[in-house]
């Protein structure tokens, strides 16, 4: 499984806008697809809600990648 580091710009970001943001979906279509399908796990947990906010610390995978949320530097 790779890992990638997504940094926050902010306090959160969408789940379906750090999907398509990490590459893991060529858009925002199929971003919401994507969750909607249940193909989508957060902290090891599938998720649902298309517009669930991340934080630092939570982890997202989906199709044999992992996305770590990290705080600002």
């Amino acid at each position: 499984m790779q890992d990638v580091d997504l940094e926050l710009r902010g306090d959160y970001i969408e789940l379906d806008k750090l999907l398509k943001a990490t590459g893991l979906a060529d858009s925002g279509g199929q971003a919401r697809a994507l969750i909607s399908a249940g193909e989508v796990r957060v902290d090891g947990q599938v998720e649902l809600r298309k517009t669930a906010k991340m934080r630092a610390g939570q982890v997202v995978e989906f199709g044999g990648q992992r996305v770590r949320v990290v705080a600002p530097a």
